[in-house]
């Protein structure tokens, strides 16, 4: 096997940049692609050459095989790492890159297209031993042999997209009335998502623990798992927190776990890093669900807790070295927890978010690893997944990794774009999830009333100092600094200040008061009224006080529009003062603006049709998503 020495990493974001730093560390030289939309992006400043490989669009880009190859031959590496996501499990773009003499940083083409099949890999599994659930995998595909199937392994059951995951082409039957329908609009999901219709059937099991191994091979015949990650606490069947090791799984449980996951890994002839996921009833029994066949999002808490550097060893691997360790040698120390940063909005459904970073802060600690691929200044498109960041963090036990981790999260500052940061804190900080007894059904059932899922007004603070960190910044006021230009410890006129965020309207009245010391403001709107009294500010931070208690504000201008970061969520900003309201900004308009960049997949209305107020006109694709947008008004 030759050597490699160059690596071209087929990816983008903290992947890319991840993958680079350690291929850098080896002393390999290293490669970057991106896209048009990406063209200021980190991951293309941290390798030692960057290739522009198309436009926006994914399958223009990032999933085009022939201008992947292409890159690696002009820029002289002999290496693919293909990171996770886009063409990472793709068995063409193996065979690809063994045909145009590349080194694929990844499993054979063979084993890759066999475990990309829930329905062969399953039938893979029951031949090598491999605890299965209950179900239906075979080749005969009508609806009618579904229905019959259904009926010999009982309710509820899961219909399964055969191709694919991240739960698509996946739905729960828990009546008979369902099942017909059921089947027909997982077999449409699938065929949209995969180009494949395939369905499985399988008993479903109620509120399981999902638990997963990491297994690597090498040429020589070795094959070891380095312990579980647990990732049961899920939404929509996407995972949230990710931890190892599991607060369910003992010794015991995780030797046969592990032999498991190898003897799968043995069954399809694998090579490098792989996963082999399984749901775990209340008993401990384990049953397989699907393995894939890359580094997973969440291998940062494997490394903390086994002091290796997993993505070194895929490459050592590709390289015909043999694993660094054996099973022995394996060691797990300490426990290690991971949550990931998105660009959604939990206050409008996880919504997708697009814009420009003005702030990105994050913890300093010996403790807490960060794993990202963005810089202030950077636009988060439309055009790819909305996960920034992986925030990862260690302790010598579960709770004090929990611990270490809410504080790290709280105290990431993330401004210009909407995240999920306040909902993670609040998973983190739950006690359900701090006990360890979390099942897949733990948001669900803890927080689906959440107040980070809910969309919630500014409260008074909030809005006072917005309205303050407007008025300081104006030349026309100069409360605030080293000096305080024409104050005196008099009663001042109240300054009148209208604000918008979300579409909504606010008019705030502030009075300065205080002493030479220290700079106070009563806030007033609506009948309310608050006093805060400002310590400091300088262009990135805010300290007050409010009844008598310090707490600091970070936020960011980009020019008329202020962001904050408050304890419910960023908040968005613009003074309004000097402009003039329509009386009937409330009553919805006829235009219809989607809150994001994409692409309009479909027209549902012709020139001329009448539209009623909710429905539907065009449906938006942006982040791997579809968006309705909907009329505001009848018309």
């Amino acid at each position: 096997m030759p050597n490699i020495n160059k690596v071209l990493v087929a990816n983008r974001g903290e992947i890319a940049v991840r993958i680079i730093r350690t291929a850098r560390a080896m002393g390999y030289r290293t490669v970057s692609v991106y896209s048009e939309a990406d063209a200021n992006s980190l991951h293309v400043d941290c390798a030692d050459q960057a290739v522009c490989i198309g436009p926006a669009a994914a399958d223009e880009s990032y999933l085009a095989i022939d201008k992947l190859i292409r890159a690696a031959e002009r820029s002289g590496a002999n290496a693919i790492h293909p990171g996770y996501g886009f063409l990472a499990e793709n068995a063409d773009f193996a065979l690809a890159c063994q045909d145009a003499g590349l080194i694929f940083v990844g499993p054979p083409a063979a084993a890759i297209e066999l475990m990309g099949s829930k329905r062969l890999s399953k039938i893979a599994m029951q031949e090598a031993g491999v605890p299965c659930i209950p179900g239906y995998q075979g080749d005969v595909q009508s609806d009618s042999r579904l229905v019959s199937e259904a009926g010999k392994i009982g309710l509820p059951l899961m219909v399964k997209a055969s191709a694919g995951g991240g739960g698509k082409g996946m739905r729960l039957v828990e009546s008979a009335s369902e099942l017909e329908a059921a089947i027909g609009l997982a077999r449409s999901e699938s065929q949209k998502a995969f180009g494949n219709g395939e369905l499985i059937l399988e008993k479903a099991l109620i509120e399981p623990r999902h638990i997963e191994i990491q297994v690597f091979a090498d040429t020589h015949g070795n094959v070891v798992h380095l312990g579980e990650r647990d990732c049961s606490i899920q939404r929509r069947h996407q995972k949230v927190v990710e931890e190892s090791p599991s607060p369910f799984v003992d010794e015991g449980l995780r030797e046969r776990m592990g032999q498991a996951a190898i003897d799968a890994a043995r069954a399809c002839n694998y090579l490098g890093a792989g996963t082999v996921e399984f749901l775990v009833d209340q008993n401990k029994n384990f049953y397989f669900l699907e393995m894939n066949t890359r580094l997973q999002v969440e291998h940062p808490v494997t490394e903390l807790v086994t002091g290796q550097d997993l993505v070194a060893w895929q490459l050592l691997v590709a390289s015909g070295e043999r694993l660094p360790l054996l099973q022995d040698d394996i060691v797990l120390t300490g426990h290690a927890m991971e949550v990931r940063l998105y660009a959604e909005d939990p206050r409008k459904q996880f919504m997708p978010q697009t814009g420009t970073i003005f702030r990105w802060d994050t913890p300093e600690s010996d403790s807490v690893r960060i794993d990202h691929g963005i810089r202030v200044g950077q636009h988060v498109s439309p055009h790819y997944d909305p996960m920034l960041a992986k925030i990862i963090a260690f302790g010598d036990n579960r709770d004090e990794a929990r611990r270490r981790l809410a504080c790290a999260v709280e105290d990431t500052v993330l401004l210009g774009v909407n995240s999920n940061k306040q909902f993670l804190g609040r998973v983190l900080r739950n006690q359900g999830f701090a006990s360890g007894d979390a099942t897949t059904a733990f948001i669900e059932k803890e927080l689906a009333n959440d107040s980070s899922l809910q969309p919630t007004p500014p409260n008074l603070r909030d809005l006072g100092l917005a309205g303050i960190l407007f008025l300081t910044r104006s030349s026309q006021h100069h409360y605030l600094g080293t000096k305080r230009i024409g104050w005196r410890n008099t009663a001042a006129t109240p300054v009148q200040i209208k604000l918008q965020s979300e579409g909504e309207n606010y008019d705030l009245a502030l009075c300065a008061c205080g002493d030479n010391e220290t700079i106070c403001f009563t806030v007033s709107t609506g009948g309310e009224s608050t006093t805060l009294c400002i310590l400091s500010v300088d262009d990135q931070k805010c300290i007050y006080t409010e009844e008598g208690m310090r707490q600091m504000l970070d936020y960011a201008f980009d020019g008329e529009r202020l962001f904050i970061d408050t304890g419910s969520g960023n908040q968005g900003y613009v003074n309004t003062t000097h402009e003039v309201r329509s009386t009937h900004q409330s009553a919805g308009n006829n235009e219809i603006l989607a809150s994001m960049d994409g692409a309009i997949v479909d027209v549902l209305v012709a020139e001329g049709d009448a539209v009623e107020q909710g429905q539907t006109v065009l449906v938006l694709e942006a982040m791997k998503m579809e968006h309705q947008l909907k009329a505001e008004v009848s018309g």
